[in-house]
């Protein structure tokens, strides 16, 4: 199971990915951040919002050094469908990877065993494989990508600044605070 800075579980797949099929490891982004990006289903409705909006901030992403998987239980072959199918998702350049046994989504404590699907699951991972921040929705949820960028940022910022926090709604830019017994009860 998934745990705050613990070491992400690994995982290996197929996925479809700018016209292909490939197989893809979390191990093949050692060095860069990763938002891994579960999702209950092709072809449904929230799904579609959710993967064009990260795929309109892709760009955006990349230029903080992360990437993008994301996954759901559907095969290499139905995302390939999907891509070729729905508006939203032929924006999609980031591998889309399947997880027919439910192996990953279980791994990361997001699988639905009753339904044999994923739930909406984040999770920002940082360039040494650990994982720094997940939130999980109920599938009726649709997610924030701006959100999740802002994670992100929070996320590069405390590493890159040793002893650093950063408060609630924090965006770059904005004051942090060194954790210190002259902050108890100052704040």
């Amino acid at each position: 199971m998934a745990k705050i800075n613990a070491p992400a579980p690994d995982f290996s797949g197929k996925a479809f990915h700018n016209g292909e099929l490939k197989t893809v490891s979390l191990s093949d982004y050692k060095g860069k951040w990763v938002l891994l990006f579960f999702y209950p289903g092709d072809f449904t409705f929230i799904c579609p919002t959710e993967l064009g909006e990260l795929a309109d901030n892709y760009e955006k992403i990349k230029g903080l050094g992360a990437e993008i998987i994301s996954v759901s239980t559907d095969s290499e072959y139905v995302h390939k469908a999907w891509h070729e199918q729905s508006e939203m998702v032929k924006k999609v350049k980031y591998p889309m990877l399947s997880d027919k046994t439910g192996k990953i989504s279980r791994d990361y404590g997001a699988y639905i065993e009753e339904e044999g699907v994923a739930l909406r699951g984040s999770f920002v991972i940082d360039p040494d494989g650990v994982l720094k921040a997940y939130e999980m929705h109920d599938n009726s949820i649709g997610r924030s990508s701006a959100e999740l960028i802002r994670k992100l940022q929070a996320a590069k910022f405390v590493r890159e600044h040793k002893g650093q926090v950063c408060p609630m709604s924090w965006k770059p830019g904005d004051k942090t605070l060194k954790p210190g017994l002259d902050l108890v009860g100052k704040i």
